[in-house]
Order: C-alpha cells, then sequence, then structure tokens
C-alpha cells in the first residue's frame, strides 16, 4: 500500500500541468453551462416570488358596457374564483377604471395611462414599490406617478397634473368611435357639473413602481385596440404605441351626479381586478397555470354577455401583460440557448480530456509494467488513474458550481439593461449542473478506465518496452511536386508532423471547429440584437458572455492538445537546440503545427457554425441563417485566432526552458 500510495503521490507532482488542464476544462464546460441553464430558474423563481409579495393581478377584466360594473358584478366575480379556490380562501378583489389619454404634463403632451382605484391608496393588489415621497400640502387630490423607464417621460415629485375630463371623455369617444364627442353631450355634462368637478388637479406625492410595468422599452397603450396581437418575444414593440407616464389616483375624484332622478357618471367602474386565492398551487406560467388561465377567461366571457349573447369584458391575463410575458419569454429563450450550446460544449469537453487521460496513461506504460511484475491487479492500477482524473473532475466540478452560480447571477444582472428586475431569488437550480457534471465525469472516467485496460491487460515486458515511434510516410503534398518543391526545409517537416499523427490532428481541428461554431452562434445571437428582430441589451450582453466562454475554451483545448504534443516531443525539440537553433525558432516549430491544425479547425468550423446557428434560431424561435451579417463570418475566427495567439505566449516558457539533458536521456 505505502508503495501504491508513493506511485500515486509522484504522478500528481509529475502530472500538475494535466491535472491543471483537465480541472480547467470542467470548470469551463460545466460552469458555462449550468449558469445558463440556471438563469432561467433563477428568473422565473424571482418573478414568482415577486408575483406573491405584491399580489399580482392574475386576471384584469375590463367592461364595455357604458355603465361599468355594479356591486353585484363584483360579488360574481368574488364568488366564481372562491368557488375554483374551494377551502384555500377567497381571491383579492379590486375594482376601479383605467384609460390612456394624451395629457399635458409640464408643457408637452404625454400620453398618459390614468387608474382610478376604489381602494386607492391603500393597495391590496399589484402593490407597487415605493421609490420616493415628497410632503404633501394638502391643497389637491393625491397621486402617485410611475417610475420613469425612460428618458423622454416621468412625472416629477410635487408636480401638478390638472384632469379636465371633458378633454378625457373627448379623446375616449375618438378611441371607441372614432367620433369626437358631440357638443351637445359636452353642454349637458357642462350643466350637470360644476367647472371643479369636470377639472381635478392632482399632486404627485410618491414615485412608484408598480409590478405590472417593468420593461423599459415601455407597456403597450390601450388605443392599439383589442385585435392587436402585443409580440411574445419581448423583441420590441415595434410601430405599437406605447405609454409615457402612469398615474394612480382615487376613484372618487370621477365626475358622478344625480340630475332628474337619473344618476349620470360619464366614466363608469370599468376594472374588476383579480388575484387568485393561493398562488402557490402555479408557479408562473407553468402549464397547470395556463390551463387555469385559458378556463377562467372563457368562464368570465360566457357569464358577462348583452342581450345579444355577445360578452361585454375583456380579460387581460399575464400572458397579455408585455413587460412580465416578455421576460418570462426571454429566459426561456436563454434555457433553450443553454441547452444547445451544452451538447456542443460537452462534446468538445469530453474530446480533450479522453486525449488528455489516454495520453497520461500511455506516458505510465512503464510504471504500469512495474505494478503488474509487483503483483498488483489490474482494477488497482486502473483506480489510482480514474482517481487522478475523478479529483481533477470532482475539483473541476466544485468550482464550476460557483462559476455557474455566479453566471446566472452575472445573467439576472443582465436583464436590468431590459427590464426593472425584482429583488434576486437565492434559488439556484442544480438539475443542468448535475446533468452537465454527471456526463463529464462518466466520460473522463469511461476515458481512463478503457485507457487502463488496454495497457494493463497487456503483458509486463511489452509494456517495458518503448513504443514503437509512428512510421514515417510520405504525406499527401509529397505526392504533388509542383508544390512540395515550393517549400523550406522547415515547412516540409512541420507538414509531416501534422500528419504524421492522426489522431492527435483529428481531434484537435475537431475541438477547435466546435470552439468557433460556438464562438459563431454568439456572434450571430448578437448580430440579431443589434440588426435583427431580437431587440434587447439582455441577450446582447448573453451572447458576450457566450463569445468569451468560447473564446476561454478555445484557449484550453489549444493549450491542451499542444501541451500534449510537446510533452511527446521534448526529445525531439532537446535535439533542434543542441543542433543550436534559436528559441524562436524551436518554438515557431511547434507554432506552425497550431496555427495550421487551427486554420484548418476554423475552415471546418465553418460549416458546424451555419448547423449550430440554424440548430440555435430554430430554438429560441427568431432569426435567420441567411440574416447573419457577412462580417460576422469574418470576425468569428479572429477572435478564435486571438485565443490561439495567447496560448501560443503562454506555451513559449514551457518549449524554451526543455532540460536538453534529461530530455535525450530519456527514452521515447
Amino acid at each position: 500500500m505505502k508503495t501504491y500510495l508513493k506511485t500515486l503521490g509522484r504522478m500528481f507532482s509529475k502530472h500538475v500541468t494535466r491535472f491543471i488542464s483537465i480541472i480547467f476544462i470542467v470548470l469551463i464546460a460545466v460552469g458555462f453551462s449550468s449558469g445558463v441553464g440556471a438563469a432561467t430558474d433563477k428568473i422565473n423563481h424571482s418573478l414568482d416570488e415577486y408575483y406573491r409579495s405584491a399580489n399580482v393581478t392574475d386576471f384584469i377584466i375590463k367592461s364595455s358596457a357604458e355603465s361599468g360594473f355594479s356591486d353585484e358584478d363584483i360579488q360574481t366575480v368574488t364568488d366564481m374564483f372562491a368557488a375554483e379556490d374551494g377551502e384555500d380562501g377567497s381571491p383579492t378583489i379590486a375594482s376601479g377604471m383605467s384609460v390612456d389619454v394624451n395629457l399635458d404634463i409640464g408643457g408637452q403632451t404625454s400620453l398618459t395611462r390614468i387608474y382610478f382605484l376604489d381602494n386607492f391608496p391603500d393597495f391590496t393588489v399589484n402593490i407597487p414599490d415605493v421609490i420616493q415621497s415628497t410632503q404633501y400640502d394638502g391643497s389637491n387630490t393625491v397621486a402617485y406617478a410611475q417610475q420613469s423607464n425612460n428618458s423622454i417621460s416621468g412625472i416629477p415629485l410635487g408636480a401638478t397634473v390638472t384632469l379636465d375630463f371633458l378633454d378625457i371623455l373627448d379623446q375616449l369617444s375618438v378611441q371607441d368611435s372614432g367620433e369626437p364627442l358631440e357638443d351637445s353631450v359636452k353642454n349637458m355634462l357642462s350643466m350637470v357639473f360644476s367647472e371643479e368637478e369636470l377639472n381635478i388637479s392632482l399632486t404627485v406625492t410618491q414615485e412608484i413602481q408598480s409590478p405590472l410595468l417593468i420593461a423599459l422599452d415601455g407597456d403597450p397603450s390601450y388605443v392599439n385596440g383589442e385585435d392587436v396581437e402585443l409580440p411574445e418575444t419581448g423583441s420590441g414593440l415595434g410601430d405599437l404605441i406605447t405609454v409615457d407616464n402612469v398615474i394612480y389616483t382615487t376613484s372618487d375624484i370621477l365626475p358622478s351626479a344625480t340630475f332628474f332622478g337619473t344618476e349620470v357618471q360619464p366614466i363608469a367602474r370599468g376594472d374588476i381586478y383579480v388575484s387568485i386565492a393561493d398562488r402557490s398551487l402555479f408557479n408562473c406560467f407553468s402549464g397547470g397555470y395556463e390551463d387555469y388561465v385559458d378556463e377562467m377567461t372563457q368562464k368570465l366571457q360566457s357569464t358577462f354577455v348583452d342581450d345579444d349573447g355577445n360578452t361585454t369584458v375583456q380579460v387581460i391575463t399575464l400572458y397579455d401583460n408585455f413587460s412580465l410575458y416578455s421576460l418570462y419569454s426571454y429566459s426561456e429563450k436563454v434555457e433553450a440557448l443553454g441547452w444547445v450550446l451544452v451538447v456542443a460544449f460537452l462534446f468538445v469537453t469530453a474530446l480533450v480530456v479522453y486525449s488528455n487521460i489516454s495520453r497520461l496513461v500511455e506516458e505510465e506504460r512503464s510504471q504500469i509494467a512495474c505494478m503488474r511484475t509487483l503483483g498488483y491487479s489490474a482494477f488497482k492500477i486502473i483506480f489510482k488513474y480514474a482517481l487522478f482524473a475523478a479529483i481533477a473532475a470532482g475539483i473541476g466540478g466544485f468550482g464550476a458550481y460557483f462559476v455557474g452560480e455566479g453566471l446566472s447571477q452575472l445573467i439576472y444582472i443582465i436583464f436590468n439593461f431590459s427590464y426593472v428586475m425584482p429583488a434576486m431569488s437565492v434559488y439556484f437550480s442544480v438539475t443542468f449542473f448535475m446533468i452537465v457534471f454527471f456526463i463529464i465525469a462518466v466520460v473522463i472516467l469511461a476515458a481512463t478506465i478503457i485507457s487502463g485496460i488496454k495497457l494493463t491487460s497487456a503483458q509486463p515486458a511489452v509494456l517495458l518496452r518503448p513504443k514503437p515511434p509512428k512510421a514515417g510516410k510520405k504525406v499527401i503534398f509529397e505526392r504533388m511536386p509542383w508544390l512540395w518543391n515550393l517549400l523550406p526545409f522547415k515547412y516540409k517537416s512541420t507538414v509531416r508532423n501534422v500528419l504524421r499523427y492522426k489522431s492527435r490532428f483529428l481531434m484537435t481541428v475537431i475541438a477547435v471547429a466546435i470552439s468557433m461554431a460556438l464562438v459563431m452562434a454568439g456572434l450571430a445571437i448578437l448580430d440579431l440584437c443589434l440588426f435583427g428582430s431580437l431587440k434587447s441589451s439582455a441577450i446582447i450582453a448573453i451572447s458576450i458572455v457566450i463569445i468569451v466562454f468560447a473564446g476561454l475554451l478555445t484557449a484550453t483545448v489549444i493549450y491542451t492538445m499542444t501541451n500534449i504534443n510537446i510533452s511527446e516531443r521534448n526529445r525531439e525539440l532537446a535535439t533542434l537546440m543542441v543542433l543550436g537553433y534559436q528559441n524562436s525558432e524551436v518554438s515557431g516549430y511547434i507554432y506552425r503545427e497550431i496555427y495550421i491544425d487551427t486554420l484548418i479547425g476554423i475552415m471546418f468550423g465553418y460549416p458546424l457554425a451555419a448547423l449550430l446557428i440554424w440548430v440555435v434560431f430554430n430554438m429560441i424561435g427568431l432569426g435567420t441563417l441567411g440574416g447573419v451579417s457577412w462580417f460576422m463570418w469574418l470576425i468569428a475566427p479572429v477572435v478564435v485566432a486571438l485565443f490561439t495567439w495567447v496560448v501560443t505566449l503562454l506555451l513559449r516558457r514551457k518549449i524554451t526552458r526543455i532540460d536538453m539533458n534529461e530530455s535525450l536521456k530519456a527514452v521515447e
């Protein structure tokens, strides 16, 4: 056992670089994959927690009847939802009216949504966050203003806004029928109501943030019409009319009077806000919740009908709320993107780790022979290498967990570029992490076991003999004299070395090609955001994260494969040094091979990138391969080449500091 532990310790000290490279490849692949995958769950859990704390309305029911909703109608809605929830309690019901009209605010016309709420200022649903308050002097009716989400709007604290109800009714008439309010109606209203009742001054005493209005793009206005289909992707509002400002005040200021025994109410209570009793029954936008919403929407529309059997209500759900649903849609796109990229990252990681472990076991063939001679079983020998690989993977996986958590938090913060994000949930999904790490661990252990079985099954005498070198053969270019004779000797040597070790060459090319495809996928998403239909600052930042991680993966791949190459050829490089080659010439001997492998990998990376982009665009439901800007296809190889160049700088010290005496005495 003591001898066994010593050999294990020597292996760790001898192969530190290889040990670290496995750690880093696992760290990058698992960390990136788990971070992107967990971001969606973090966003959804944060939204769900926010919905519950703010008691967000699941249904906003708007009446098209002139009389609006009566107390009996409100009770009907209450009973309807309470019956569905059974013993879970009663829903939270609020009522009021909301309209979108142009107001003169600070000398500038602004499309403003005004909420006249029965329970103002005691919010029971859609409870806003108070940003800041000011002291009220008691001169006018109090109003709260929605926090401005863009630079061209916003109502400052202490501002006074005057509501001219005749003008408001005129605008509502145009929105409803296309015709302004008749003069006779205006004259009648002027007779019924005093000028003070038709012109109300509001003083803004609080600046708030509504949980329903969190998109920085703005919120679509009611004046777009009921038949306008809102974009579900959060890719921008296009030509839709958006609300500039939002004001909340009490419904008590709405004009109401009795005229010749008849109640005159030009603006009726036309909204009912419903928050279901037990939100814990559903996660936000889950399949069960969607079915419940569809069921209750149909029930509401069939309950409120006119004499002709036509529904008199419009039901607005969370799925119709641009702010909330677009954020949800974006998070789903991130998850879809994560699943696609996971496959690519896993494949290249598995390839590099397999090469690394296989070469490690091959280098230890003489030690394996000695251990077999001493009576160690094949299981114990293989277990030593499996333990080496498992510890490296475990350390990488441990770090990857925190990288993934950090990346998911970074993505969440990035979404603040497009949304006023709620407080971040502490929830971190381990699903992606466990799936990716399990696959990586299985691949690493499988590569170790397969390589170990291959060597331990051989006779010790065979293992003690050096592995015969690859036989020199003519490469394909030597069969083209017109080309081969033009090459200087050092380039002929480079070409022979590149094609001599076909397995190493293929693995490097495939790994670089996949890395190139990942970089190109990130650039394609960036292009879709900047010049296409996916208008999102958040996704722009995420695409940059993808490019950076793909570049790091490229660097790790090149470093690992080249490090193996150098280790295999220490004696060859030492011979060149003894012959008087300068450090730059010896480094160039390796660099040329790196650049050739990278160039070929980039060439094969183009068709692979096209396939990956096609898959990504289909997964997120936006973009076309032909729509990717031509210059993005030129930027991708530059990114890969840049990371490759950085690797060559890191490896120069390893090449130039080869111990010539030790290398020349060693038997390869």
